[in-house]
């Protein structure tokens, strides 16, 4: 079954596509997500600047991400995906290779606002419209098995930048990665990512106009839930290292951290096979969660290695087919003239909650002294997203997939 779908015309003819966007999401999402816990603990020790101020720059940066990925579609239609990708990653690498080295806050919060932008040309968002434009039947296995990147980027980036910056310093550690997989995934870029195939295929005139999407139930039953998962998923990977190296040390937190990206891998490819045949708000709402008992894990049984990282492992589950699941809501909920629209102003609000996160936690770990107030925050959220997603049902999204693509 799985082979099969490596076999399929559609993936025969478009898996340099899949290759290009799997370099792209490792590279970003290795140093946005999984690696931001890294920047955290090492700007901490090196300029003693609180949780709450680097915090607030990942939030500059997500909010700037966030205003931007609405109109990453068209973008994508007028100038191609391999244009605005590749472009994407050169500015995510030169703005963290420029953030770490910041040695005041105005230089931090500056280079936060340049990642912001990069990350919004190469997101998660850009991935997915660029492969919907070349697969249909199986967009679902293609979107999983690219963003399977976010999950080796997390196993690879995050662990590399915690390694290199104990042996060459922070700034050096940034620049050398930074650098190594430029050189890698821009060429996968070239000649992943055919102009012929990026462009005129979604144009933005024939997508919902944001207002009408903003006013729709349908939308707003996708849109919060997914927010509030991934304003906690957020805050767990920003905060984990910082979190777990007094409990483990260094190596066992660089373990744990691998925990999660292997199992996130796992999960992706895995669940990839089938994912296209589920219902994706049962999925959406199991995954949710396995979030929330994963967290429950960490914050209740700090002192016993095995289940810190096995609350890791847990969490990598879910954090693995999280991103993938809006898009094939859209996909089956609205018209499909409209996914492009809907997806960059849904994953707009998701980012909006997720900027808001790491501020708010840096605020209540600075009150409290302690995470366990943190933790309870991330467990909460993802709860309430597992109840709030299930309510909708397919009953509801006939009757108004009309009224958003109109």
């Amino acid at each position: 079954m799985v082979w099969d779908r490596f076999r399929d015309d559609e993936f025969r003819t478009g898996w340099q596509a899949v290759l290009a966007c799997f370099g792209v999401a490792l590279f970003v999402r290795g140093f946005t997500s999984y690696g931001q816990a890294v920047f955290l603990n090492q700007l901490q020790s090196l300029r003693g600047w609180s949780a709450s101020l680097i915090g607030g720059a990942t939030t500059v940066s997500f909010i700037c991400a966030a205003l931007l990925l609405p109109w990453v579609g068209p973008a994508i239609n007028r100038f191609g995906a391999r244009a605005i990708l590749g472009g994407g990653l050169i500015v995510v690498g030169t703005g963290s290779t420029a953030l770490s080295a910041s040695t005041s806050l105005w230089l931090l919060y500056l280079f936060a606002i340049v990642v912001g932008i990069g990350s919004a040309a190469a997101s998660t968002t850009a991935v997915s419209i660029a492969l919907a434009q070349t697969f249909q039947r199986g967009r679902g296995f293609a979107i999983n098995l690219a963003l399977s990147g976010i999950s080796v980027g997390g196993f690879t980036v995050a662990p590399a930048l915690l390694t290199l910056a104990q042996r060459h310093g922070f700034t050096r550690a940034v620049g050398e990665i930074s650098l190594g997989l430029l050189v890698v995934v821009l060429p996968l870029i070239y000649f992943g990512l055919k102009p012929a195939a990026s462009r005129g295929k979604m144009p933005a005139s024939t997508a919902p106009s944001r207002s009408s999407l903003l006013r729709n139930a349908l939308f707003w039953s996708v849109a919060g839930p997914f927010a509030f998962a991934l304003a906690a998923q957020v805050g767990i990977l920003i905060y984990q290292v910082d979190y777990l190296i007094p409990l483990l040390g260094i190596g066992g937190t660089s373990l744990a951290v691998i925990c999660v990206g292997l199992s996130s891998f796992a999960s992706r490819v895995g669940v990839g096979t089938i994912i296209d045949r589920l219902p994706p708000r049962a999925v959406s709402a199991a995954l949710f969660a396995i979030q929330a008992v994963s967290t429950g894990i960490l914050l209740l049984l700090p002192h016993h290695p095995w289940a810190l990282y096995f609350g890791s492992l847990l969490f990598g589950i879910a954090a693995g087919n999280v991103l993938t699941l809006p898009s094939l809501i859209i996909q089956r909920e609205f018209a499909p003239v409209a996914f492009g629209g809907v997806l960059g102003l849904l994953m707009a609000i998701v980012q909006f909650a997720a900027a808001a996160i790491p501020v708010i936690l840096g605020l209540v770990y600075d009150a409290s002294g302690s995470y366990g107030p943190v933790l309870g925050i991330c467990i909460g959220l993802p709860a309430a997203a597992a109840l709030a997603i299930s309510r909708a049902g397919s009953t509801t999204a006939e009757v108004e997939v009309g009224q958003a693509a109109g």
